[in-house]
């Protein structure tokens, strides 16, 4: 019997790709569509007073604060070992355990104030294939399942790249055949890169020269004309998503700190934004020909500033400040409620829950409704990690997919089963 040829590796990772891509996985930052929600179904409504079952827990795996991607039986992040190591890695969703390895480069802006010098970024997953960018402005595509290199940029290098105090943050946006990331600066301040070669399809120096903040761009559609939406350090901006041709500004949301680091929230041609000690704000997105016009809605020091986000569910967006919980009408900024519940937190929705990861390591299941706060359920992970200064909190985003839920803090990661049991109403 002649022996069959071994597959084309190609071929092998396309159908690793197939049998692992599923509807419940978190395959990039806030999530499979950017905006802070899971598509999770059949998951606990309330939990019990000590938390959900805890599945398992890893030590040691690097510093950082880069939030998790899970796709299939495997969960991505990126960590470093001191200022020299800055690494991409792959660990196992049954165990934690590793599963390979790959190193960026190192840790960027190591004598940043306040002193935080760590891995940030979410790495982002397409089918076979892993797009990472370092603090310090290394950006790879590697192979999902070896962590094999296909290509390297180096945004500072090959961009001119202006990262601010904290070094890059920004986890890479894929749209279709299009990588985008932000380099800053006043060659490339955003950059489109075909996600398979690397190689560049278009550059933009905006009109007033800006630096790269700390979120991470998403796509709206406005009226038929596609844009790329992301807060620099002097603002929010859109850029077209063909040419990368400069649309429209918003400064007002821009963070008395240099610290723009919130996401945009869209929804309907609006997009809200955020900055620390300053507030949040929408504003409309009308097209004129081919032109855009931002019209500012509201504006309001005391809406979701915090860190962690915000996340739109139905007519309502729900965030924190350092101080409390909010639920705010999204279309006019009208505060519903507001609770002190955990504090500023990080946010992720899932079946009609929203899942709290607070700056004090705490953990919070929240109904989201604008009748008035309602906890679910409150624990504490086992085995926090120590803080290197006062300063440093547990900032990294909670992750639910594929019934459960995924809490890093600094080198240590809890992996808790959040599914409903057969038993459960």
């Amino acid at each position: 019997m002649r022996a069959l040829p071994f597959p084309h590796p190609g071929l092998f990772l396309a159908i690793f790709a197939l049998a692992t891509a599923r509807a419940d996985d978190y395959p990039q930052w806030r999530g499979p569509h950017r905006d802070g929600h899971a598509r999770e179904t059949d998951l606990l409504a309330s939990w019990p007073k000590e938390g959900p079952q805890l599945r398992w827990q890893a030590q040691h795996l690097g510093s950082g604060y880069s939030t998790p991607a899970v796709v299939g039986q495997r969960l991505y992040l990126i960590s470093n070992h001191g200022l020299d190591n800055e690494f991409v890695q792959a660990l196992s969703t049954e165990d934690g355990q590793p599963v390979w390895t790959r190193t960026l480069g190192k840790v960027g802006n190591p004598d940043q104030k306040p002193t935080f010098p760590a891995a940030r970024s979410t790495p982002t997953v397409d089918g076979t294939l892993l797009y990472a960018l370092g603090s310090d402005g290394d950006l790879v595509c590697l192979e999902s399942l070896t962590g094999n290199l296909r290509w390297r940029k180096q945004l500072r290098r090959d961009f001119g790249g202006t990262p601010g105090t904290w070094a890059y943050a920004e986890s890479p946006l894929v749209d279709g055949n299009t990588l985008l990331c932000t380099p800053g600066g006043p060659q490339a301040t955003l950059v489109a890169l075909d996600k398979r070669s690397g190689n560049v399809l278009w550059k933009t120096a905006l009109p007033e020269a800006d630096e790269a903040s700390y979120a991470s761009a998403i796509r709206l559609d406005v009226d038929g004309l596609p844009q790329y939406v992301q807060m620099l350090q002097k603002g929010l901006v859109g850029v077209e998503a063909k040419t990368g041709r400069f649309l429209w500004r918003y400064d007002k949301t821009i963070s008395k700190y240099g610290a723009n680091i919130p996401s945009p929230v869209a929804h309907a041609n609006r997009v809200f934004s955020a900055g620390a000690g300053t507030g949040g704000g929408l504003v409309q997105l009308t097209r004129q020909d081919q032109t855009i016009v931002a019209e500012p809605l509201y504006f309001s020091p005391k809406l979701p500033t915090a860190i962690g986000g915000a996340v739109r569910v139905g007519d309502f967006l729900y965030g924190t400040t350092g101080q409390a919980m909010l639920c705010v009408r999204f279309d006019t900024g009208d505060i519903q409620w507001e609770e002190r519940a955990l504090g500023a937190a990080s946010i992720c929705c899932a079946d009609g829950r929203l899942y709290l990861h607070a700056e004090s390591g705490e953990v919070g299941l929240v109904e989201p409704t604008p009748e008035a706060y309602r906890e679910a359920g409150r624990f504490t992970p086992p085995d926090l990690p120590a803080r290197s200064n006062a300063m440093e909190k547990a900032w990294t985003y909670p992750v639910v997919a594929h019934g459960r839920l995924y809490l890093r803090d600094l080198d240590r990661l809890w992996c808790y089963d959040v599914r409903k049991s057969p038993e459960t109403p």
